[in-house]
């Protein structure tokens, strides 16, 4: 058995994080580990459709992206083209990961600080609210004026890939600061896309969807536990809110703010649980529903559910979404024809303008605006000049921003569109990357005072 002692012991068998911080940290590091390396797949995925899209075999790949893939039963037909699944589909796993994180931060991490969060939180709004201000100053009565919902989102992946980049250079709280950033970003870009991009709304659906969502809350209520089962009754939820005529990907937001956050087995529990247990069963009680059996498969719950949902499911759909889900969307929808004439493009001007320009004076004066009216708190180690380089960072939107151009603008527009996110996403990784590599070298002390 497991004694008390050794269960606390040092012993490379039993020993086990000690500091409720290694609850938070961990995660988080793990977090970041995977998005900067993600980053720099996106980027190769990204050279790879600009290649193919400007070859002689752009038509073959464009037309395997448009083929139709689906369901059909006598007059009902379910089916969408290949690249329609993984932006309508596939994507929203991607939403429901970018909502999961968001409650673990507002729950575990430093978003359950409120002033803290306020400061991100502000940032977010000033990013998302001035940039479609200027768009829409540029495009008022213009052709592209519905596409202002392009210019609002951050891609966190090649934000944080950048700060990755600069290493111990930045203080950890610029990247706490830039991933919650983008994390409220990527929220807010969602939601606009089912407000502001969906069609016709068929009622109807819509309450098997709020039906289907009022399922899930009262089975995590009455304790049900088992992923599957979520996750079949997930995609009822996701089939209504498509037929609905609202965007489906809301449905992965609004079903990752529901998991729970809060683990089901504490540690002390654990322990306890762990002390009865009997490594190696007798031949006789190696199989069969004996009180061995049963002691083993108790401690094998306790186990995993010492991880709140939330978490578990970050970790197990976190490598699929950002290996696999995001790349795949990149290669499908980052392809374009290069050419010199679309630069001139009122749409390309009012994109790069808006990411540019917008993206670094929102962050910057809103989060200035909740500083100084005390709403929120800034960390010591975060000076503006921090703020600032990573506010042009902010100006990469890519993802999020090519997968609203895909429902903002007909396809006459969304090549120079494309081509807005694409100049506006390197001009703002190099401005931003410049800033904060310049800073240390320059002998900038980061504040140590907390406002």
């Amino acid at each position: 058995m497991i004694t008390d002692q050794q269960a606390h012991s040092g012993t490379p068998n039993t020993r086990l994080p000690k500091e409720f911080v290694d609850r938070l940290t961990r995660p988080f590091t793990r977090f970041l580990r995977i998005e900067a390396a993600v980053g720099a797949l996106l980027l190769l995925f990204t050279i790879a459709a600009l290649v193919m899209a400007n070859s002689p075999w752009a038509h073959m790949l464009e037309a395997a992206w448009e083929k139709q893939i689906g369901l059909k039963l006598g007059s009902l037909e379910f089916a969408r083209s290949f690249r329609e699944w993984i932006n309508d589909g596939l994507m929203t796993l991607f939403f429901f990961l970018v909502a999961l994180e968001l409650k673990r931060e507002l729950v575990l991490g430093e978003l359950k600080k409120p002033r803290m969060a306020a400061l991100s939180i502000a940032a977010a709004i000033g990013g998302m609210v001035v940039p479609a201000a200027i768009y829409l100053t540029l495009q008022t009565g213009q052709p592209g004026q519905n596409g202002w919902g392009t210019v609002m989102a951050t891609d966190t992946a090649f934000v944080i890939g950048c700060l990755a980049l600069l290493g111990s250079r930045i203080p950890q709280s610029l990247r706490v600061f830039m991933l919650s950033l983008a994390i409220v970003d990527d929220i807010g870009a969602i939601l606009i896309v089912a407000i502001g991009y969906s069609s016709h709304i068929a009622w109807g659906a819509l309450m098997v969807a709020g039906l289907g969502v009022a399922i899930v809350r009262a089975m995590a209520i009455f304790g049900f536990r088992g992923f599957p089962i979520y996750f079949l009754l997930g995609g009822v939820i996701w089939c209504a809110v498509d037929a609905s005529g609202i965007h489906a990907t809301i449905t992965g937001v609004i079903l990752g703010l529901m998991t729970p956050a809060r683990r089901w087995v504490d540690d002390d529990r654990l322990y306890a649980i762990l002390s009865q247990v009997i490594a190696h069963p007798t031949s006789g009680e190696g199989s069969g529903d004996t009180e061995n059996r049963q002691t083993l498969q108790v401690a094998e719950i306790a186990a995993r559910e010492t991880l709140s949902p939330v978490e578990r499911l970050v970790i197990g759909l976190h490598p699929w979404v950002g290996f696999i889900i995001m790349p795949l969307f990149a290669f499908a929808n980052a392809g374009l024809p290069l050419s010199l004439s679309d630069l001139g493009n009122s749409v390309t001007i009012a994109v790069f303008s808006a990411f540019v320009l917008g993206k670094p004076i929102g962050i910057l004066v809103f989060s200035w605006l909740a500083v100084r009216s005390h709403i929120a708190a800034r960390p010591r180690d975060l000076s503006w000049r921090l703020i600032a380089g990573g506010s042009l960072l902010a100006g990469i939107g890519f993802t999020m921003a090519l997968f609203i151009a895909n429902m903002a603008f007909g396809e006459r527009l969304l090549t120079s569109a494309k081509l807005g996110i694409f100049l506006a996403s390197l001009f703002s990784a190099a401005a931003g990357l410049a800033l904060l590599a310049w800073l240390p070298e320059r002998g900038n002390t980061p504040q140590i005072r907390c406002e």
